[in-house]
Formats: C-alpha cells, sequence, structure tokens
C-alpha cells in the first residue's frame, strides 16, 4: 500500500503534471483498490506538489538563467523562462494590486501551463514576497485539488458505473 502513496507523491512533484495528474492517477488506484484512503492521498498529493516550491522560487530563476546559453538544454531551459516571465506578466497586467489572488487563481484554476511549478516560477520572476507567494500558492493548490478531486471523483463513477 505505501507504494501506491509513493507513486501519486512522486507524480505531484512532476512538473506539469503536479496535483492535477496526481490527482486523477489516485482516483484510478482507489477504483481498482478500494481499500486506498483518498483523503491520505489527497494530504500526501499535497504535500508532493508543494515541496519543490521553496526550491523553485530560490533557485530556478538563476539556474534557468544560467543554463538557457548552454548547447544542449538552452532550448529548453529558455522555453520554461519565457514561460514563467510570460505567466508573470499576465499576472501583473491583470491583477495590478491584488496580485496574490491573481496567483493563488493562476495556480488553483487547472488548465494546462498553470500550478504551483509555473506560479512560483513567475512569483520569483516578479521579486514577489516569498511568504506571500508561498500562501498563495498553497490556496492555489488546494483550490485545484478540490476542483480535480470532485471531477476525478465524478469521472471515475461515472466510468466504473456507480451513478445510478
Amino acid at each position: 500500500m505505501l507504494k501506491k502513496y509513493l507513486i501519486v507523491f512522486l507524480w505531484a512533484m512532476v512538473p506539469l503534471v503536479e496535483l492535477r495528474g496526481a490527482i486523477p492517477i489516485a482516483q484510478g488506484i482507489k477504483v481498482a483498490d478500494p481499500n486506498f484512503n483518498m483523503l491520505l492521498a489527497y494530504i500526501i498529493i499535497a504535500i508532493g506538489n508543494m515541496l519543490p516550491v521553496p526550491f523553485i522560487f530560490f533557485f530556478a530563476r538563476k539556474v534557468l538563467e544560467w543554463g538557457k546559453e548552454k548547447p544542449v538544454i538552452g532550448g529548453f531551459f529558455t522555453f520554461c523562462l519565457e514561460k514563467g516571465e510570460k505567466g508573470g506578466a499576465k499576472l501583473q497586467a491583470k491583477a495590478g494590486r491584488g496580485l496574490y489572488w491573481a496567483l493563488l487563481l493562476f495556480v488553483g484554476i487547472p488548465v494546462p501551463g498553470t500550478g504551483a511549478w509555473t506560479g512560483t516560477l513567475a512569483a520569483s520572476i516578479l521579486d514577489m514576497d516569498f511568504k506571500k507567494s508561498v500562501m498563495a500558492v498553497v490556496g492555489g493548490v488546494a483550490l485545484a485539488g478540490t476542483i480535480m478531486g470532485v471531477g476525478s471523483f465524478v469521472v471515475a463513477n461515472l466510468l466504473v458505473g456507480t451513478f445510478g
């Protein structure tokens, strides 16, 4: 059973997959194993999604700027840096004084290209306050987790046929 929780924990740490992919994976495990505890999985997934946040905030920008000129990794690093800069610019342009609420919603609305990784990188690029940024990302992860949890539950039950 521990292996199943470790799997969703690790998936939650992967960029682009994050919590948005780990919760449906956990729901799939739950369908196959009724003893799998979704509340515990949700907590483990949220921790896995948040664990990289301080490292991203303090180091990702520096690493990306260093690597963008390197021959093999330069293209990918440039892509990541531009993604963070574009996300940050959009947030700042739309939000104005409500920047932290915008960050929360940016992380919390589960659409491709948003999430804790991108939101934290954008906060770092915008030189936002670390504590306030982390609180906004935590709120966004909770919102995304709720949306994905409800959506995954409904889809899984429709596929399995337990609704009616």
